[in-house]
């Protein structure tokens, strides 16, 4: 290793006072011959994150939260240098390559030396003190695979979506959203058909969805519902800001899809809310909003839950044996990779009027779910 990056290194990476910091940076900045060592470090760092069960979705988040925009650059930078040795992955891992923030292969022309190697250094020292997380079952690209990824059932969905998400009319965009889950429905029930035929030896699998402050309890337990309807599981990670959500490809498709959709109609609809607050002359507080969100979660997963009821008597006798051995499988795989989880109580709600907002709010969001196994 260089000497400069060596001394580097120990002065900053492994201690926490800011003047260590700033003794790390001046000697990075007073030799450009070791600039290079520094970038392959760097690579190094980040491969042995992906050793310990994280993916570069997951480290962009965690960048992103506890830093700034300039670290979240210099990663992209790292993650896409290391991917040209890395070893082939699937196509979720594909996708959040593509999502990641625009790099930046030097410093800023605004950015001096000092500061550009201060940036690097306390991104390092972040990367360097993440824990192991639960490794996610990586798909590799195959003939179904792809046709997953390419099927046109998702383009449909997506466009509904979309047109729920951007219209001002509740009653249309609940139209909407309930087609997209009638053809959620319909894409899962072909995938679980096809397995039957020939099973899928990979599946089930899992990934990971930002579950971001604020209010991320109650957005954690709306992805919990959303997930719970189409026969996966979610286990929600705090700290690091994510849900790990379980269950076959298919659905964990339109969990992503279905959840970030609800997800924009209740901001939509909670800054309508508010509006309306305030023209009444009531000041609307971070109260207000945690209870809206709450209640949305909560009365999503409820009409979730009475709709599969409901729903119950249409599945047909055939299909339940391919529906219920999914479903075990789903509950095993959550149950290898979360051997130990607690359950937490929802904090913060104590607007009524936002309560009540929330819910109705969520009532205007209802849509069709699939129905629960026995």
């Amino acid at each position: 290793m260089s000497s400069t990056v060596e001394r580097a290194f120990q002065a900053a990476l492994y201690e926490t006072a800011d003047a260590a910091l700033d003794t790390g940076a001046s000697l990075l900045a007073a030799d450009p011959a070791a600039d290079a060592e520094l970038a392959r470090r760097g690579a190094e760092f980040v491969a042995a994150l992906w050793r310990r069960g994280w993916q570069p979705a997951d480290v962009a988040r965690i960048v992103r939260r506890d830093l700034d925009g300039v670290h979240a650059r210099v990663l992209a930078t790292l993650i896409r240098a290391q991917s040209a040795d890395d070893r082939a992955r699937g196509p979720r891992w594909s996708a959040q390559l593509e999502e990641l923030d625009e790099p930046t292969a030097e410093p800023s022309p605004r950015a001096d030396r000092f500061s550009h190697a201060t940036t690097v250094l306390e991104l390092y020292r972040l990367l360097l003190r993440l824990p192991a997380l639960e490794p996610l079952q990586e798909r590799q690209s195959g003939p179904r695979s792809g046709r997953r990824s390419d099927s046109r059932m998702l383009t449909r969905i997506r466009a509904l979506l979309a047109k729920a998400e951007a219209t001002g009319f509740p009653q249309e965009a609940e139209a909407l959203t309930a087609k997209a889950q009638e053809l959620m429905a319909r894409h899962s029930v072909d995938e679980a058909l096809l397995d039957a035929q020939a099973p899928d030896p990979d599946a089930p699998g899992a990934c990971r969805i930002g579950v971001e402050p604020p209010y991320e309890q109650a957005k954690a337990v709306l992805l919990d519902a959303v997930a719970d309807a189409n026969h996966c599981r979610a286990v929600w990670n705090e700290p690091f800001a994510f849900s790990t959500v379980v269950g076959f490809e298919a659905d964990l498709e339109t969990v992503e899809l279905l959840y970030t959709s609800l997800l924009v109609q209740a901001q939509s609809a909670m800054a309508k809310a508010e509006a309306a607050q305030r023209a009444g002359g009531r000041r609307r507080t971070k109260s207000f909003r945690q209870s809206f969100l709450a209640a949305y979660a909560h009365r999503i997963g409820a009409r979730l839950g009475e709709i599969a009821a409901a729903a119950g008597t249409q599945v047909t006798d055939d299909l339940l044996p391919v529906l219920a051995s999914r479903e075990v499988a789903v509950t095993a795989a959550t149950d290898r990779m979360f051997p130990e989880t607690v359950s937490t109580r929802l904090r913060g709600v104590t607007d009524e009027a936002g309560w009540t907002e929330g819910a109705e709010a969520a009532d205007r969001a209802r849509m069709h779910s699939r129905p629960r196994l026995p």
